[in-house]
């Protein structure tokens, strides 16, 4: 596995030991909301609403070693104190480091879309990982995600709106600020077509596994138990 590195507040060090979630609420002190960016890539979006909303707290995921040194060096350019970046694989990382319930807002935007059939269940978007995202939400939190690979995004569509602790919206004329990342305005200029989806979790529902990925899931956290060897 890729070494981890989280970077905040202008330091940077490794992380060795991930047997109990990340503290950080610690590492940002404040009241403010978090929002958590999965794959940041250039960080255009991260860094634009870090700097722009000061009061709310901003953890960003990406495992590309060049985009995060990218962005952890324009964010201690920025002086930005409101900034988690960690560089790592995703789904590990909110598996085992960061606490349910976390964030008001998840954006996903772009992510690889692992195109052959056997490579689905590593999509963060997939009936046997969504869990692991959705379980960033708040109540009344969202998840915003947007994929140029239309495929991809109409079965995270569909994905999403099994789970009935969800609402979910495509939008068909884009963000209202427009493009949110490099890419993004990319692909608006070229003409592609573009899913952007948000999920919203409700506020007096529950998030039970999905239907989809339920008995997968079940069955491999029985064999970490001893009880049997899991099922694909």
């Amino acid at each position: 596995m890729l070494p981890m590195i989280l970077w905040c507040r202008g330091a940077e060090r490794a992380l060795d030991d991930l047997s109990t979630p990340l503290p950080l609420p610690s590492l940002v002190p404040g009241e403010g909301p978090w929002e958590v960016e999965i794959g940041f890539g250039k960080g255009r979006e991260l860094l634009r609403r870090a700097e722009a909303f000061p009061e709310r707290r901003f953890l960003g995921i990406e495992m590309v070693s060049r985009y995060y040194r990218m962005v952890r060096d324009r964010a201690r350019r920025r002086g930005l104190e409101n900034l988690v970046l960690i560089r790592g694989e995703a789904l590990y990382l909110l598996a085992v480091a960061v606490e349910p319930e976390l964030a008001e807002v998840v954006h996903v935007y772009f992510p690889d879309p692992w195109p052959k059939a056997r490579h689905h269940k590593r999509r963060l978007v997939d009936p046997e990982s969504v869990d692991l995202v959705l379980r960033l939400l708040r109540p009344g939190g969202e998840l915003c995600f947007a994929t140029d690979f239309i495929e991809y995004g109409e079965e995270a569509e569909a994905i999403l709106r099994r789970q009935p602790g969800l609402s979910v919206e495509r939008l068909a004329d884009g963000w209202p600020e427009g493009p949110r990342t490099t890419s993004e305005a990319k692909y608006v200029r070229e003409g592609r077509p573009i899913v952007r989806l948000v999920a919203r979790r409700k506020v007096r529902a529950e998030l039970p596994l999905h239907p989809a990925g339920r008995s997968s899931v079940l069955a491999a956290v029985a064999g970490d138990h001893g009880v049997t060897e899991g099922a694909s």
